[in-house]
């Protein structure tokens, strides 16, 4: 049997016809006209999809086995965990476990070619160039030195709703989860809350 569910991203296009076949199978007189029932059933759809989204917890999408560095950690070792990974950022912890900020690979970009920024093509070029391609800064530093902080933090109670706004404000793609006193207990990033489901909480 075919699956006739649906988890629709954006409005469905409704024609005319979808309309008038609609009111006739519902008895009784309608005193409405397609335009005003189209617009009507739009703004419906989206505030139900925004009060079902907005009810998606960031606990439920984000990433558990958290991938992290300490301050301490040489930038040679944070971008061999970060490549063996497969991961393009992680966040920086103290001893306690509690996020004080966040390493990614435009903030290696930026440390190599020493300015904000920067992009992976300029470095190719300067190598191709023959200029210096800056690798020696880059592994006499720490993690501390070139992490982004203060870190932004989110809770798992958050919704998925509040952190996508937050994300688009702040320019970033993701944030340490932590608990109550702050420890790290996972990380969501903006694909995470792409994936997050819309729909009667289901995929």
């Amino acid at each position: 049997m075919a699956d006739t569910s649906f988890n629709a991203c954006a409005p469905v296009q409704i024609s005319d016809d979808d309309i008038f076949t609609a009111m006739r199978e519902i008895s009784g007189y309608l005193d409405i006209t397609p335009s005003d029932f189209k617009e009507l059933y739009l703004k419906a759809y989206n505030h139900a999809l925004s009060r079902l989204t907005r009810v998606v917890k960031v606990k439920e999408v984000m990433t558990t086995n958290v991938i992290t560095a300490k301050l301490e950690f040489t930038l040679e070792k944070v971008a061999e965990i970060m490549a063996v990974n497969h991961i393009s950022g992680l966040p920086v912890v103290d001893d306690r476990e509690k996020p004080i900020g966040v390493i990614s690979e435009r903030d290696f970009l930026e440390v190599m070619v020493g300015r904000k920024s920067a992009n992976l093509m300029e470095i190719i070029v300067q190598c191709l160039k023959g200029k210096n391609c800056l690798m020696a800064p880059v592994r006499i530093k720490s993690a501390e030195d070139i992490m982004t902080s203060p870190v932004i933090i989110v809770g798992g109670d958050d919704s998925v709703d509040d952190v996508s706004n937050l994300f688009a404000t702040k320019g970033i793609n993701r944030a340490p989860v932590v608990d109550g006193e702050r420890r790290i207990i996972g990380i969501v990033t903006r694909g995470d809350l792409m994936k997050a489901p819309v729909v009667g909480g289901e995929q």
